[in-house]
């Protein structure tokens, strides 16, 4: 028998081997097809990739997708869940600190999977694998978190599909829905802590050399209830460092902080010197937050001297209307507005009118 010539065989071979790593960058498509599917809460990203089979008139829960755990005759899985889609790993990210089903979560990329059981619930599961192909390689020891839940029928969909429904402020539902299932699990983000820590950092970095910064700081922390942290932030703004100056939205700012610290008297003088730098629209504003805040008194005043130094300007006898009406002076509310109708361009007069029948009503318009 002739031999085979040993160069020939070496050519042989990086050609085979040539021809292999060609076939592995193929580009073609996937039998079910690919999708993602993002979410932001907060300033937190919640995103789902995953491969969408269609039912195909095919029996779906407890043949195609096996209830519980299943050895699945390849990979090193003895007790695999399933791939919650098709092909390659499912995968959730978080780009935050999340809770699933109120179990702590941290920020990063986890494989996604589910065990479905025969009585309607299931369990989802998030594995520190997220690069392995499917469940085959799936192991119990790189779970991350597991949680029960309770699915749902619904009426038919025929391509497996990831969707999130009843996003709140803090949390969001995420949802797989495949033939006539819906399995639900809750996404909760801790939104406020996310966004002052990183308000935090980035007044560290470049952010923190520009003034306006600091009062869009200073103003997320005051709507969030945190009064200490506004004040040292909008105080920075004010003075201290090369960019701080007086102006009328810090200014104000701090006085709304002051009110809400209950530092009236305090939070008077701010008023006062906001009023000396704003135009007519900003004491407009000024006057309603005041109206908001409690010191009905104080915006009437401020709005009264709007209009003695601005020329009557329409904001201006809008702003008397509504804190005449914030203190229970309709008759005095019904002048001021008719006044502000008189100067008002005409895309605002349908509302005037609109709040101008409420005071005639004696309804308080604020």
């Amino acid at each position: 028998m002739k031999q085979a010539n040993p160069i020939t065989a070496c050519i042989v071979g990086v050609l085979l081997l040539f021809i292999t790593q060609i076939n592995a960058q193929l580009k073609i498509p996937e039998a079910s097809q690919r999708a993602q599917v993002t979410q932001r809460i907060g300033i937190t990203n919640i995103t789902i990739d995953y491969g969408r089979p269609s039912v195909n008139n095919r029996q779906i829960w407890g043949k195609l997708v096996p209830y519980g755990y299943n050895n699945l005759g390849f990979g090193t899985a003895k007790a695999a869940p399933w791939r919650a889609g098709a092909n390659s790993n499912s995968t959730i990210e978080f780009t935050h600190d999340v809770k699933v089903e109120g179990k702590d979560v941290k920020a990063g990329v986890y494989g996604l999977h589910m065990a479905i059981k025969e009585d309607g619930g299931a369990t989802i599961i998030l594995s520190n694998n997220a690069t392995s192909w499917g469940s085959y390689f799936y192991d119990q020891k790189e779970d991350v978190v597991r949680v029960d839940v309770t699915t749902k029928e619904s009426v038919h969909t025929e391509m497996l599909t990831f969707s999130f429904k009843e996003v709140q402020p803090n949390s969001v539902i995420a949802v797989l829905e495949w033939e006539k299932k819906e399995i639900p699990f809750t996404i909760t983000v801790d939104v406020k802590t996310i966004v002052l820590n990183g308000i935090k950092n980035d007044l560290r970095n470049s952010s923190g050399f520009t003034q306006t910064n600091w009062d869009r700081a200073a103003n997320y922390a005051f709507n969030a209830g945190e009064l200490d942290q506004a004040l040292e932030w909008i105080n920075s703004s004010i003075t201290g460092n090369f960019f701080s100056k007086e102006t009328f939205a810090n200014l104000s700012l701090k006085s709304q902080i002051l009110v809400k610290q209950g530092k009236i008297s305090e939070a008077m003088t701010f008023v006062d010197k906001a009023v000396a730098l704003g135009n007519t629209s900003q004491i407009f504003r000024l006057g309603t937050g005041l109206i908001q805040l409690g010191q009905k008194d104080k915006a009437l005043a401020i709005s009264k001297d709007n209009v003695k130094n601005n020329d009557n300007a329409w904001p201006s006898n809008y702003g008397v209307a509504k804190a005449y009406a914030a203190i229970g002076d309709y008759k005095n509310a019904i002048k001021a507005i008719q006044t502000s109708l008189n100067n008002a361009p005409d895309r605002f007069k349908g509302r005037l009118n609109g709040e101008l029948e409420k005071l005639k009503k004696g309804e308080d318009i604020n």
